[in-house]
């Protein structure tokens, strides 16, 4: 079972889905613990004012920063270019390997390019979007 090829995937998934539920459970004992530092503070009769400024973080104060449109809009762009770019150089990539060994049925792997090309494209389509939004709305786009 060891010299199976899916142990290093199923590895790779198994660290992911356990770095998930980390970062879930950490979530909730953060929360338990600021709930029971609350009560114990409740309990000693801290009126809730005190309370909710001593136990406020600065991750509760930002709550929620103001997206930029601007970034969100380069950010669009930027990932469209890597993705099409890595799907094309794929396809390159197979081309060209498939022409060095003179083995068609390498060919089949440029398929693989697809997938990042056509998730470009769909960027590039949010892209577009983005801007003509941005544009009815009155924002300069540079």
């Amino acid at each position: 079972m060891l010299f199976s090829p899916f142990v290093v995937p199923l590895g790779a998934f198994l660290v992911a889905i356990v770095a998930i539920a980390g970062g879930l459970f950490s979530q909730a004992h953060a929360r338990r613990v600021k709930a029971d530092q609350r009560m114990a503070m409740l309990a000693r009769g801290i009126p809730l004012v005190e309370i909710e400024a001593v136990l406020k973080t600065a991750k509760d104060e930002e709550e929620r920063p103001v997206k930029d449109p601007m970034r969100s809009l380069g950010n669009a762009r930027r990932t469209a270019v890597v993705l099409i770019s890595s799907g094309l150089g794929l396809m390159l990539f197979f081309a060209v390997i498939s022409f060095i060994l003179h083995e068609r049925d390498v060919m089949a792997g440029a398929a693989i390019g697809l997938i990042p090309l056509a998730i470009g494209l769909g960027f590039v389509v949010d892209y577009q979007l983005q801007k003509r939004e941005m544009a009815r709305f009155g924002l300069e786009i540079g």
